[in-house]
């Protein structure tokens, strides 16, 4: 290398600077080049490639712009001219509304009802990133809009149900109907986001008027209890009633029975007797008076046997069925004393 200053005392021409230094790197990239290479190549490597986890898919754009999509492992993107999202597509994910935690949100909670009665609701969305692509790209702020559009859901489906029915028997109503809504809502914007499953945490009146929900409340139940005791008693005695009258009519239809049948076998022995004493008057009539005296004599507790040839002139009596046998004269009289009496 020459000197810094010529013969004349000036310093040196830039030119030759110039070519020296040249002449200097070219040299150094010789050296350098494959190490500057290998580099760039460990760099390009290392910013490249990234993993995409199980229950995860990855959305690769370049140049800002969707190109593919990237399943479960490892994938390449290309740095500086490609990125990447990685979106997880199975894990359920959740919004509320009315409440955050344990704090509660009146401006989102209250709302009025189809019978024009203002009541609190909290709600929770749960969903899931279905289509990655559209849940990147379609919307600005997915969980955002999700939110306000659950919201909206809920107070139309409130704003068509009475509050009865919104804190009884109608919230599975209202939670299908509010998620069936919400989706379409989801689709019609192209979000990428499936609702499974929207849940009313809590229905209850304002804190205003809470104690007189509760005073019908309980009262409804009071009634429904009621009305279950008179269900269940009646249901103890109408089979009872049913039973004891199906009892009556068998009874009355057994009785009637037997009646036409005594009537009928009446009839027949009074037809039989009178054809026997046609056929025979005296044997027929003697025959109806000893069974007629069987039944009478039969019936009586004490009993006295008179000789009538004895009564002519004085009757003994002899009193059977007592513990003494006692005599009575009577002179000249026919009657009979039974049961020691006098007639």
């Amino acid at each position: 290398m020459r000197s810094q200053f010529d013969d004349d005392g000036q310093g040196p021409d830039i030119s030759d600077v110039l070519s020296e230094v040249s002449a200097a790197m070219t040299a150094n990239l010789k050296k350098l080049g494959p190490i500057l290479v290998l580099g760039v190549a460990v760099a390009t490597a290392v910013m490249g490639f990234f993993k995409v986890g199980p229950g995860e898919k990855g959305v690769v754009r370049r140049f800002g712009a969707e190109h593919r999509l990237v399943e479960p492992g490892l994938a390449f993107a290309l740095p500086f001219v490609e990125a990447y999202d990685v979106v997880n597509v199975e894990a359920v994910r959740r919004v509320e509304v009315g409440f955050r935690g344990d704090e509660a949100r009146p401006d989102e909670a209250l709302m009025l009802t189809g019978d024009e009665n203002i009541v609190e609701v909290r709600m929770v969305v749960q969903y899931r990133v279905k289509n990655p692509s559209s849940y990147l790209f379609r919307i600005r702020e997915p969980e955002q809009i999700l939110h306000a559009t659950a919201e909206v859901a809920l107070r139309t489906i409130a704003g068509r149900t009475k509050i009865d029915a919104m804190m009884t028997t109608g919230r599975a109503d209202v939670q299908s109907d509010v998620k069936k809504m919400l989706q379409k809502y989801m689709n019609d914007y192209e979000s990428g986001l499936e609702i499974t499953d929207v849940k009313l945490d809590r229905v209850d009146a304002p804190d205003e008027v809470k104690d007189a929900f509760v005073a019908v409340t309980r009262a409804r139940e009071e009634k429904e209890k009621l009305v279950n005791q008179a269900m269940g008693y009646r249901e103890d005695q109408v089979p009872r009633a049913r039973g004891k009258s199906s009892k009556q009519v068998q009874a009355a239809e057994a009785y009637a029975q037997e009646r036409v049948l005594r009537a009928k076998g009446d009839a027949e022995r009074f037809v039989k007797t009178h054809e026997g004493y046609r056929a025979a008057p005296g044997v027929t009539k003697k025959r109806l008076y000893i069974e007629t005296m069987e039944k009478v004599v039969g019936r009586l507790k004490s009993k006295s046997i008179v000789d009538k040839e004895l009564t002519r002139g004085s009757m003994p009596v002899l009193q059977l069925g007592s513990g003494h046998v006692p005599v009575h004269q009577y002179a000249g009289s026919k009657a009979a004393v039974a049961g020691g009496q006098r007639e």
